[in-house]
């Protein structure tokens, strides 16, 4: 059963015999099936009242545990953001109700960021829509080739990291 991917790759072939394809068909694959399920994920979000960027905030808070709060340069860390694409999103879940700030009570320069009760329902079953919409994707393989995906893109990720690294 071909796909775009293998069209685009025998393209490559008839073109540039003499290029080696097998990266191009399984990052194709890996990007369009990050793209597609990612645009899922947006959409439920979405009805949610949330972005994606948005939701890693308050994931990030619900999974820091009771009592959900972290610093702003702990959130920036954990997402790999800039300062102030930080301070644009908790603006904006500040405005909707869904986190507070508040002084650190450890540093009086600092702030925390906390999910407040509307943010910690809204993470909540913005997680479970967002696991439905994966899992509506991934349910069509047999569970032991999903145990299988799982594992060779977790060795895969390993010798990508590794390689970025050394590098």
């Amino acid at each position: 059963m071909a796909d775009d991917v293998d069209r685009i790759v025998q393209q490559w072939a008839r073109e540039r015999p003499d290029l080696e394809t097998d990266a191009m068909a399984v990052f194709g694959r890996i990007y369009r099936l990050a793209r597609v399920v990612g645009d899922r994920q947006e959409r439920v979000y979405g009805a949610l009242g949330i972005n994606r960027g948005e939701f890693d905030v308050l994931a990030t808070l619900r999974r820091a545990g009771e009592p959900f709060q972290l610093s702003p340069k702990a959130l920036t860390a954990s997402l790999m953001l800039t300062s102030g694409g930080m301070t644009g999103r908790l603006d904006r879940l500040e405005r909707a109700g869904l986190v507070a700030r508040s002084p650190d009570p450890a540093d009086r320069r600092g702030l925390v960021i906390t999910l407040t009760a509307a943010g910690l329902a809204l993470i909540d079953e913005a997680v479970t829509v967002g696991l439905d919409a994966q899992r509506e994707v991934l349910d069509r393989l047999p569970e032991p080739r999903r145990r299988q995906l799982a594992t060779l893109l977790r060795e895969l990720l390993a010798a990508a990291e590794l390689t970025v690294s050394e590098g």
